[in-house]
């Protein structure tokens, strides 16, 4: 029984298939064939069923795929603690950041990170954090960037920052004229939301959940702010920014802003991992790197962390 037999049994019960789990483990079809069935041959039991599409584990293949995934991860636990007593920051790292930081976190800390970690190998990749928690259990993330709390027993939270909402009004709406808003200002018939499946949409809709009455007189699905910003621009709206998406906008844009008092309703932003997780070096220099930067660019004393509903 090797690892590398291990790994290859690990990808065909999540593919259920030879030839895309091969694909993903960067091998020929038969290679990776030859070796599960020479771990089978070793343990004397069937571990797939090769009869259905797509193939499924056996009952005693889905007992074996539970240890195999403790033993693959204990072999990498054993590289994480040599790094660590060597003090090495390196290797490949892939982190899920949720579409509402991405576009603003990103570009802010990327540059700095790598040329100060250079042996780090980062895979970056925009997802929601549903689907960044997903990827974490399945072991396709070693961790992500998410809004918080999320509330899960096996997910460690580590808040980086924390980043107030913004209000932007532009003049065909009547709370343009006032120079501050407040909460019981926004009305749910002319504020505009991103759609089901982002967090910041979860945030707002609870920050407002003593004003949801009506709507916008339109069905309105749309992941991007940018193009709640623009359709503000063009009718009577008015949407909520994240912090740092208002300090991208362009100067005659800014001064559609407007910002809530002090304690600012705000969301918290953090790195998170799984609990078992390895890699801590890179998470530890991640965190550090991403709150260095970010403590100079949010200037807010008081906030008020608002928890997003989960649907």
């Amino acid at each position: 029984m090797t690892l590398t037999q291990l790994h290859y049994m690990i990808a065909v019960a999540e593919y259920g298939n030879f030839t895309i789990a091969a694909e993903k483990c960067f091998v020929t079809q038969p290679t990776l064939s030859m070796q599960v069935q020479k771990l089978e041959d070793e343990l004397e039991v069937k571990i797939f069923n090769r009869a259905t599409k797509p193939i499924i584990l056996t009952d005693v293949g889905k007992k074996i795929l539970v240890q195999a995934k403790r033993i693959t991860e204990e072999a990498i636990r054993m590289q994480d603690i040599v790094s660590i007593e060597k003090g090495f920051i390196g290797g490949e790292f892939k982190l899920g950041i949720i579409p509402t930081v991405m576009p603003t976190l990103l570009p802010m800390f990327l540059n700095t990170f790598i040329k100060k970690f250079p042996k780090v190998d980062l895979k970056i990749e925009e997802l929601t954090t549903q689907n960044i928690i997903k990827m974490l259990e399945e072991g396709h993330l070693d961790a992500g960037i998410a809004a918080t709390p999320l509330a899960m027993d096996h997910i460690l939270e580590l808040p980086i920052y924390y980043e107030p909402f913004v209000g932007y009004i532009p003049e065909g709406n009547p709370l343009h004229s006032i120079d501050q808003i407040e909460v019981d200002d926004l009305n749910m018939t002319d504020l505009l939301v991103l759609e089901d499946g982002h967090c910041f949409r979860n945030h707002v809709l609870n920050l407002c959940k003593m004003n949801q009455i009506g709507g916008v007189p339109f069905d309105l699905k749309s992941g991007s702010i940018e193009t709640l910003i623009n359709l503000s621009d063009e009718g009577p709206w008015m949407t909520l920014l994240p912090y740092l998406h208002g300090n991208n906008l362009t100067e005659t844009k800014k001064k559609n802003l407007r910002f809530f008092p002090e304690p600012a309703p705000a969301r918290e932003v953090s790195l998170i991992h799984y609990k078992s997780q390895l890699k801590l070096p890179v998470i530890n220099a991640l965190r550090s790197t991403v709150s260095s930067i970010i403590r100079g660019a949010i200037r807010f004393e008081n906030i008020k962390v608002i928890t997003p509903e989960r649907t």
